[in-house]
């Protein structure tokens, strides 16, 4: 059974709440690019409330830690969320909808270590990102990377006959769904499973009354960033608020 949520009041930062800056690093997104990452006091005490206001000033989590892109130089990375009242699936994500839900059952489980769901991760690193830092992973730097003590963490489990064969790790927020991270089986991309799990979350958030899927950010010069200019209406994240792009309007590029 879904959770239900009915808050609609703008969740509020702790005023004592810091902010720290990295030293430059390597953009893992712009080749040949520098970037610089805020992100919260790391011994701040957080909880989802702080979570939830930090999101929707652009902030994701990783791990344990809450960040946003902070370049001086460069606004490539720009927030996304999902109003999931007002999305309106074009043909192709109702074909992948239509299709793939006969085939595949989702079901929400706890964020704790599964074998199972880790050796699908170790399989969807070998053959995506080799090479990237992320295939040296092992249970602890998995469940670093995917989970923290603070968040409400849930993991979807997508199967076809009973065979695993996705899995969807999504935040509960005080006024939405955060998508924090998806892999699935290399096997199965003709169910192009990975945007039948984002619909899925859309419709889930709407199930639960919680008015936005929040997506982490948009890369127009990256491609496997680039898909969520698909799912319209979005909202971006620029300059202090958030902007709304009908499905006729041109992203800002």
């Amino acid at each position: 059974m879904s959770q239900k949520s009915t808050n609609t009041a703008t969740p509020k930062l702790p005023s004592d709440l810091t902010f720290f800056a990295s030293a430059p690093h390597t953009c893992g997104y712009i080749p040949e690019q520098t970037a610089t990452t805020a992100f919260a006091d790391p011994k701040a005490e957080m909880n989802t409330r702080t979570y939830s206001a930090l999101a929707e000033l652009g902030f994701r989590r990783s791990g344990s830690h809450v960040y946003t892109p902070h370049c001086h130089h460069c606004q490539a990375c720009v927030p996304t969320r999902l109003p999931v009242a007002n999305f309106q699936p074009n043909r192709k994500q109702r074909r992948t909808h239509n299709n793939t839900r006969m085939n595949v059952t989702a079901t929400i489980t706890t964020a704790t270590f599964r074998d199972e769901q880790f050796a699908l991760y170790q399989r969807y690193i070998a053959a995506r990102h080799t090479g990237g830092g992320m295939d040296d992973s092992d249970p602890e730097k998995y469940m670093d990377f995917l989970t923290s003590d603070w968040s409400q963490t849930e993991f979807v489990e997508f199967r076809v006959d009973n065979q695993l064969i996705a899995v969807a790790v999504q935040d509960i927020l005080t006024r939405g769904l955060s998508s924090v991270y998806t892999y699935f089986d290399p096997n199965f991309t003709g169910l192009s499973i990975g945007h039948y799990a984002l619909l899925w979350q859309i419709n889930e958030a709407r199930q639960r009354n919680l008015p936005w899927l929040f997506l982490g950010y948009w890369i127009s010069q990256c491609q496997k960033m680039n898909y969520k200019q698909e799912y319209r209406p979005i909202e971006l994240f620029q300059n202090g608020s958030w902007r709304r792009f009908e499905r006729h309007q041109a992203l800002p590029t």
